[in-house]
């Protein structure tokens, strides 16, 4: 798994769309995450965010971060229109899910269930919504493992029925790009990835 290059296996996505724009549902965990991934995959997608993160605390922290998400998809200019959805922000469902985890490593088990968390949710609302893809911005991240991020995605797509977009959008300067996107909108940048125990 680890061998694979996430990056070329979305060019290839990209190159046999032939000039037709499918709908993708990207789940999102903040602005900066989001803004080189938005700049990027909406030259190719009818892209409809998803802002689901039932792990970040306090809630302060999480409204903070929806509303940036959604002040920068209003600023930012995109080829096609991007839409935004809020899923439910009800923490019980991380702290249930990831307990007896708490004193797991940043990076390890505790967050591959949370991404998992995250993901089925956008799986089941891409299905819901007949989405031609799904995907996250997670991998943008150098913290995060692309490879276990992928795989979940790909299991999740079996289980729902809808593609998943594989990435890795560190590569190309990906990371770089979101740090100079977040300057140039005067983004919020949050410096914990989002729940208690990673502040």
């Amino acid at each position: 798994m680890n061998n694979r290059n996430f990056q070329r296996e979305l060019d290839s996505v990209i190159t046999g769309l032939a000039g037709e724009a499918p709908v993708l549902f990207l789940h999102s965990c903040c602005a900066p995450c989001s803004s080189y991934v938005l700049e990027y995959l909406s030259q190719y997608f009818r892209i409809t965010v998803f802002y689901y993160n039932p792990n970040i605390a306090p809630e302060e922290e999480y409204r903070k971060r929806a509303e940036e998400q959604q002040r920068l998809i209003r600023e930012m200019p995109l080829k096609y229109p991007v839409s935004f959805v809020e899923g439910d922000f009800d923490d019980t469902h991380f702290y249930e899910a990831v307990r007896g985890l708490e004193k797991e490593p940043e990076g390890g088990a505790r967050c591959r269930v949370c991404f998992e968390l995250r993901l089925r949710e956008t799986a089941r609302r891409a299905a819901l919504m007949h989405a031609d893809y799904f995907a996250t911005t997670l991998t943008i991240s150098p913290l995060k493992n692309a490879a276990v991020i992928n795989e979940t995605g790909e299991k999740l797509a079996r289980e729902y029925g809808v593609s998943w977009l594989p990435s890795d959008f560190k590569k190309k300067n990906g990371f770089k790009r979101s740090g100079e996107l977040s300057a140039q909108y005067g983004l919020y940048r949050q410096n914990y990835c989002g729940c208690i125990f990673s502040r």
